[in-house]
Order: structure tokens, then C-alpha cells, then sequence
């Protein structure tokens, strides 16, 4: 399992109802992308990190390892805003605006990343694929959805099981030996995957599998009391942010 599924099934949020922490975690990502930036973005930011080190619980460790991934595609998406191609300054040129335009969307996306996080953390991906039939999601779909999110696991310990393998038996010393063992990794990695897949299916087909996967999902009541406090936490921010705004210019 990877930490952040851990961490999901660990959070002090688990038996909230998934729509509750996807109106509080899209309302945060779409409130970062719709607000100037400056000075939206730290404030929604600010207001996302102290939810989730808070009131969700997760620890800052985790969520640095998690976070710093995404950060690193904002970085790489606003580097190119720094430059400009051809014109008077030459081949390659600093942009006028470029500096202005790279910190606006480094604090646009990072503050936007932090809240697709916030849902991340907070809700397994085994609480919200059950629930999208009912929301008119085909149930073929998400079968599928269930049987590569399980496999995707279960590939994820072979893969590990076998590089220490590797690694015990001396798989790393060298070069040549260090790419024989990738090479040796990535066959086994196909031929498992294969028999998982085979395994599965007459697994399922013992069990007289009709075309739906039938999954226990734990009644969970919608909490009136949370929404009115992500629509008050959302109203304030907005407000806050153009209110700062105004000040600011």
C-alpha cells in the first residue's frame, strides 16, 4: 500500500462521506484557480495546510512527501514563463513579464495541488469507486477501475520482492549487473502481471461473477453541519482575498 493510501485509511476524516471531503477538497483546488493569485493563492494555501495538519490529522512528514512531487511539476510548468522565443532580444531572451508570470502560477498551481491533497489523504480510492455507480458512473467502469487499482498493488509488492531478491543476491554491484537486473525485473514484472490477471479471472469466475463486482459500502450520512462550514470557509476566503486584493492595489 502506498503512504498515502495509509494514511487515507488512517485518517481522522475515514468515516466522513466522501462527498463531503470532495466539496471541501474541489471547492479549495477551483477557489485557487479562480482567485488572483496574489493574494489568493498563499491564503487558500495557508487555509489548506491547516486543515490537513489539523482537523485531518496528517502528519507533516507525509504530507512533504507527497506534496513535493506535484511542487515539482509547478516549478518545471513555470520555468518556461521566465523566457521568451525569437523577437528583438534574441534567440532565447528573459521575458519582460516573465518573473511576474512564473510566481502567479507556481502559487496558482501549488495552492490548487495542496487541495487535490486535502481529498487525497483523507478519502481511500475503496470509499469513492463503490459510490460512483450510484452516481451514474456505468458499473463495468468502475469493475475495471477496482480490479487495476487492486492489481496495481499487488504489482507494486512483487516489484518490491524481487529487487530485494535482486539486491540479496548481489543484482546491484555493477553496471552490467545493475541493468541485467532491471532487465530481469521488467520480464518478471510482465509474466506475474499475466498470471494475476489469469488467476483473477477464474477466480471470478468460480464465484459465478455476472459482469458486476458487489462491494460492501458503509452507510455514511451526509453532514449538513460540515458542507455549511466548507461553504463558510470557501465565502471567506473569496472575501478575504478580494478585500486584500483592493487593499493591495
Amino acid at each position: 500500500m502506498l503512504p498515502i493510501d495509509a494514511a487515507a485509511h488512517s485518517s481522522r476524516w475515514r468515516r466522513r462521506h466522501p462527498l463531503e471531503k470532495a466539496v471541501l477538497g474541489v471547492g479549495l483546488t477551483v477557489t485557487a484557480v479562480c482567485l488572483p493569485p496574489w493574494p489568493g493563492g498563499p491564503i487558500v494555501a495557508a487555509a489548506t495546510l491547516a486543515l490537513l495538519l489539523g482537523p485531518a490529522g496528517v502528519a507533516g512528514r507525509q504530507l512533504w512527501r507527497a506534496f513535493r512531487i506535484p511542487l515539482g511539476f509547478c516549478f518545471t510548468g513555470a520555468l518556461p514563463l521566465l523566457f521568451s522565443v525569437g523577437g528583438p532580444a534574441g534567440f532565447v531572451a528573459m521575458a519582460p513579464d516573465g518573473p511576474r508570470h512564473a510566481a502567479e502560477l507556481l502559487l496558482r498551481t501549488s495552492a490548487a495541488s495542496l487541495g487535490v491533497l486535502l481529498f487525497a489523504f483523507t478519502t481511500p480510492v475503496s470509499d469513492v469507486l463503490p459510490r460512483l455507480v450510484r452516481a451514474g458512473v456505468p458499473a463495468p467502469v468502475v469493475d475495471v477501475a477496482l480490479v487495476m487499482y487492486r492489481i496495481g498493488f499487488l504489482l507494486l509488492d512483487s516489484l518490491a520482492r524481487v529487487r530485494q531478491a535482486q539486491a540479496a543476491r548481489l543484482g546491484n554491484t555493477g553496471r552490467a549487473a545493475a541493468w541485467r537486473s532491471v532487465a530481469g525485473l521488467a520480464a518478471t514484472s510482465f509474466v506475474r502481471a499475466f498470471d494475476r490477471a489469469a488467476r483473477l479471472q477464474s477466480g471470478l469466475a468460480g464465484r459465478g461473477y455476472d459482469g458486476t463486482l458487489r462491494v460492501l459500502v458503509p452507510e455514511t450520512a451526509l453532514s449538513r453541519r460540515f458542507l455549511a462550514g466548507t461553504a463558510a470557509l470557501l465565502a471567506s476566503l473569496v472575501a478575504v482575498t478580494l478585500v486584500l486584493k483592493e487593499l493591495y492595489l
